[in-house]
Parts: structure tokens; sequence; C-alpha cells
């Protein structure tokens, strides 16, 4: 009779998500924490016209060049929690650190 130990858990780093197409991309480089709202909102709502339930990327950077740190990384992701949450079905932070994949609501 053999006897088997635990087996070990499986992982899967496949996300469905982050493995989509992406339509369309925003870089906000050299954009102010000020000035991010509004540009985000213009490019999700033409996104949103354009292909409803399409992915898009919204590229922040990884704040390395911010003197105090991260400013449009933390500001894009309070954003789709938020305020723009209303065009958002789903986000993840990309592979990079530095950029969101966002799918588009399809309603």
């Amino acid at each position: 009779m053999s006897r088997r130990g635990p087996r070990s858990p499986r992982f899967d780093a496949s996300d469905p998500l982050l493995d989509a197409p992406v339509s369309a991309q925003l870089d906000l480089h050299r954009l102010t924490g000020q000035e991010v709202e509004s540009v985000v909102r213009g490019f999700l709502e033409t996104q949103q016209r354009r292909g409803r339930g399409s992915v898009v990327r919204i590229i922040t950077g990884k704040g390395r060049n911010s003197a105090d740190g991260p400013v449009l990384l933390p500001r894009v992701r309070t954003l789709l929690k938020g305020a723009l949450a209303r065009y958002v079905a789903d986000w993840r932070l990309g592979d990079d650190g530095g950029s969101f994949v966002v799918k588009l609501r399809s309603v």
C-alpha cells in the first residue's frame, strides 16, 4: 500500500483580462495628478463609444522619477474604483507594474 503525501497546490498565473488583446492605450507620463481624471475620463468615454466591452491599457509608470513617490498609479487606481467605475467592468494592474488593463462595460 503506497501512501501519498500532500499534493502541492496548482498555480495558474493566467488571467483572462491580462491576456486579452488591447484595443487602445493611453500613456499618462508627464501629466500631473490634477490632469489625470479628465484625460482618463475622456479616453474611457471615447473607447466605450468605439467598442463596448473592449480592453484598453492605461500607462501610468511606476513613479520612480517622482520625488515623493508614485502619483499617477495610485490616482488612477482610485479613479477606476470610484469616480470612473461606471465605465469599467473589470481592471487589473498590468504585469509591468506601471499600467492598468481595463475592460470597459458592455452596457
